[in-house]
């Protein structure tokens, strides 16, 4: 075990450790910390009876259960385990540290930890695609790869496992990344819109939280950036590495890009090599070229040309990504639940298909505006469908079009997603495409956006 693993375990023997919120990212970690001494607190606003097994689970593993509304109030604990999604400075987190508590978060003490190089994405969209690609890249070279963080699994838990020569891919989120003081090897940013507004003071503590990944980078780290991206491009001036540029619009010196003759091309401080054609990449849509771009630029140097092009050529992308359900009737149904922004349905479903479509959409309203999406649906939509927090917005911004008028797109309003693929259904005839790419949140009636998305699968299946 390498000497840090080892004595962060003795540190925390005997220590007092509250985890809040009892999910699946903490509960490996009760077991984990319990294993090495230190007493949990489960802690969680829920109830019990809310909790459902995951109470049990967490008792099971040694932990304390701390439940209710006061969950946080006067916590007695010496280390302090904040979810990603608390915001860092909640009166009782701030009165916790007054009194002496380390207020941190799983990720945190995986990078301090982690034996092995880290590779760590972020951005508004498309995060959990590059990160993947990237790990199925390095995974097809040979690599042991441990992949986690937003996009599901907690890492911290395999800390004994890894090994130096192991390699860590991370996504991050803007709530991880807030209160992060070290940043990863390799950093890509993807991409930065307006997103989680209802969390953030504003957009500039949003992107000041995502500038972590490459702020504590050394001399030695890669920051890999879009250069299409105004804001992803000024964390340039922050990088004190590589910098490697991504490009689908024009040449970079050093960074992938794709040339004029649709030609994706990585160039090492000018020195050329042409890796394939863009039409060669499986998974469709002008957004997932830039992923491309950004994973190339990480992994270049430890990936192959032959690699690269054999992952393009055969991974079919992550599950609730302009995803296809199936076809009935004449009718190609597709599951865009990752669609949780819309900048991310602009560059996803709006920008894959040569006709328009009927498009299902509407969730939590994470206070963002609407009038990009806005702009184009009449151009791009026959048909919206709209349900939840966010419907009136999205109507409005459609309305709001130069190029809408009545009937262009028909607006549809429904209660529910059962109601929504029936709608769908009827008006839908052979030829059409169905998405449901949400441009929201799906915390107003799902727990997440892979909820939403399988149960957009279940009814599409059950039609007859």
């Amino acid at each position: 075990m390498d000497k840090r693993i080892k004595s962060y375990f003795d540190f925390i023997d005997g220590k007092t450790i509250a985890l809040c919120g009892i999910g699946g990212s903490n509960l490996p970690l009760t077991e984990l910390f319990t294993k090495y001494g230190a007493r949990v607190l489960a802690c969680d606003k829920r109830s019990r009876e809310a909790l459902g097994e995951n109470a049990e689970k967490a008792e099971l593993a040694g932990a304390k259960l701390r439940l209710g509304d006061d969950y946080l109030t006067n916590l007695d604990a010496d280390i302090i385990f904040r979810t990603p999604g608390m915001k860092y400075h909640l009166p009782e987190l701030d009165s916790a540290r007054l009194n002496g508590a380390a207020v941190t978060s799983e990720m945190e003490v995986f990078f301090d930890l982690c034996p092995c190089k880290i590779i760590a994405v972020t951005g508004s969209d498309g995060k959990t695609t590059t990160t993947t690609i990237i790990s199925e890249m390095l995974k097809a070279q040979g690599y042991k790869v441990h992949l986690g963080g937003n996009i599901g699994r907690p890492l911290l838990p395999d800390i004994e496992k890894i090994n130096p020569e192991d390699v860590a891919v991370v996504e991050l989120s803007s709530f991880q990344l807030i209160s992060m003081r070290k940043s990863p090897d390799i950093a890509v940013v993807t991409n930065l819109a307006p997103n989680h507004l209802d969390i953030h003071k504003d957009m500039q503590e949003y992107i000041d939280a995502k500038r972590n990944i490459v702020l504590h980078q050394n001399a030695f780290g890669r920051a890999v950036l879009n250069l299409d991206n105004e804001i992803s491009y000024s964390f340039r001036d922050d990088v004190r590495g590589e910098l490697c540029l991504f490009s689908r619009r024009e040449p970079v010196r050093n960074g992938a890009f794709m040339d004029k003759d649709g030609n994706i091309i990585m160039s090492v401080y000018g020195r050329k090599t042409k890796i394939m054609k863009a039409s060669e990449i499986k998974i469709p849509g002008l957004h997932n070229i830039e992923n491309y771009l950004a994973a190339i630029s990480a992994v270049w140097g430890m990936v192959s040309t032959e690699t690269i092009k054999r992952v393009a050529m055969n991974f079919s992308g992550v599950e609730h990504r302009a995803e296809f359900v199936r076809e009935l009737d004449g009718v190609k149904y597709y599951n865009d639940a990752i669609g949780t922004s819309p900048t991310r349905t602009v560059k996803g479903t709006l920008s894959l298909y040569d006709r328009k479509i009927i498009l299902i959409s509407g969730g939590y309203d994470k206070k963002i505006p609407y009038d990009e999406m806005g702009a184009i649906v009449p151009e791009k939509v026959k048909v919206l469908i709209l349900f939840g927090a966010t419907a009136d917005k999205i109507e409005a911004a459609t309305k709001a079009s130069p190029a809408y008028a009545e009937g262009n797109p028909l607006i549809i309003r429904v209660n529910n997603m059962e109601e929504a693929v029936a709608a769908a259904r009827e008006k839908a005839v052979s030829g059409d495409i169905v998405s449901m790419s949400p441009a929201s949140a799906s915390f107003d009636m799902y727990k997440n956006f892979a909820e939403k998305g399988l149960h957009f699968k279940k009814i599409v299946n059950a039609l007859v």
